[in-house]
């Protein structure tokens, strides 16, 4: 079978390391790839939001099965724009449809998913320029802290949590005036909640779903988890605390309520629901946010742990035997640290070169924001640079392993958290 991927970060070099391993996989392309998919298929320099030149690279490869990474061509409709082209129709894509993509593309539609289907959540409201007095008056009767959301696709940083009411009003002015550009033309104001996030992804047909291995990340760019968000700077999985329990009880509240939401609202949706979870000190469960594709970097600790034909899942998701696929787990805890470039989520330099990743023992390097040049030598070419996975009995063996050796990598100015897994016990 000839497969193309779309993306070029982490969470990428991840997937196609698993299709590349199926017995099923012919030939794989990645658009566009990076210098760690290289080794695993072959990467094509074409953007993975542009169509014309994705169906162009379809139908020259004779391609028989579309995996798209990243949002934003899910958001921007590329499953729409094979399902409505003649040449390209027959091509199963994993990816939602445009309108089911909107449960990452807006935040305020998928805060009225929610409420339409009893998922359980924070209490919200949505205002835009039109009613910024209301959001300033909603914002003073709120308790602090408070959470602003800008409602479209922000890279992973459109998410504010405000310690005083000034900050908040500050922030919430400042995107509404295009702090996140269109994206926070619309912001949603959230309760905080006050617990332990972790992350449950779930492969799913519309009808029928599979539940994918947990995962805990860590979004801030300082140890203790404090300053700034970042797209994530590590990830554990499973999280220890997460347990059978609390896993039927996320499967009978929100997984089968999203689903069944989706089948109700005829929302055609072949690919992966993120779905991102408080565990109050309350010990109730609520939903955070919904992702339409697999998380970066927590697919580098996810499907590391998949021991299962990849491409059989997908096969089985596309014809409607997903629910009796016998889905392997590796039951060794796998955890991932990503070396990040100085400065980032600021600004940070790019072009630094990248040494000594052949020197690692015992982990999987992959890549996130690398370049190479024409004598194979890699260079930095982005926030994050790389991620590196361990596998091991135990989260904290598992760490040990990453932590010494993300020590052997060096670029300049090299930034990791040190912390992954810090409270976890």
């Amino acid at each position: 079978m000839n497969i193309l991927l779309l993306g070029s970060g982490g969470r990428e070099h991840a997937l196609a390391q698993k299709i590349a391993e199926s017995k099923h996989c012919t030939n794989l392309f990645i658009a566009p790839g990076n210098p760690g998919t290289k080794s695993l298929g072959t990467n094509i320099n074409v953007s993975a939001t542009d169509f014309h030149s994705i169906k162009k690279i379809a139908l020259e490869n004779n391609i028989e099965m579309l995996v798209v990474g990243p949002e934003a061509p899910l958001v921007e409709g590329i499953f729409d724009f094979f399902k409505q082209d003649e040449a390209l129709q027959h091509i199963p894509v994993l990816g939602p449809s445009k309108v089911g993509a909107q449960l990452e593309g807006s935040k305020s539609f998928s805060k009225a998913f929610m409420q339409r289907n009893a998922i359980p959540t924070a209490a919200y409201a949505e205002f835009t320029q039109q009613n910024i007095e209301d959001g300033i008056d909603y914002l003073q009767q709120q308790k602090t802290p408070i959470v602003l959301k800008a409602d479209g696709l922000a890279a992973g940083k459109g998410v504010l949590i405000c310690s005083t009411l000034e900050e908040a009003l500050q922030e919430f002015k400042a995107m509404l005036d295009g702090k996140f550009g269109d994206a926070s033309a619309k912001v949603v104001v959230e309760e905080f909640m006050d617990g332990i996030e972790f992350s449950v992804f779930v492969l799913t047909n519309g009808k029928e779903y599979k539940i994918l291995p947990t995962a805990k990340d860590y979004k801030r760019i300082g140890e203790g988890d404090t300053g700034l968000n970042t797209g994530g700077m590590g990830a554990v999985s499973p999280p220890p605390f997460v347990t059978d329990e609390m896993m039927h009880v996320v499967e009978t509240t929100i997984v089968q309520p999203t689903i069944q939401g989706l089948a109700k609202e005829n929302i055609t949706y072949f690919g992966f629901v993120y779905v991102g979870l408080m565990y109050l000190k309350t010990g109730e469960l609520k939903v955070v946010e919904y992702n339409c594709r697999m998380g970066d970097p927590e697919t580098e600790v996810v499907f590391p742990r998949i021991k299962s034909d990849i491409i059989e899942l997908f096969q089985a998701t596309f014809d409607g035997s997903l629910s009796s696929f016998e889905l392997e787990i590796d039951e060794r805890a796998a955890t991932t640290i990503i070396l990040a470039s100085g400065g980032y989520p600021e600004e940070f330099e790019k072009g630094k070169i990248i040494s000594g990743i052949d020197t690692v023992k015992d982990s999987i390097v992959f890549h996130c924001g690398t370049k190479d040049d024409e004598q194979g030598k890699l260079y930095t070419n982005g926030g994050r640079v790389l991620a590196v996975t361990s596998l091991a009995n135990d989260w904290k063996n598992a760490i040990k392993i990453s932590n010494e050796n993300a020590h052997k990598i060096s670029f300049e100015n090299k930034y990791f958290r040190k912390d992954i897994g810090f409270d976890l016990g």
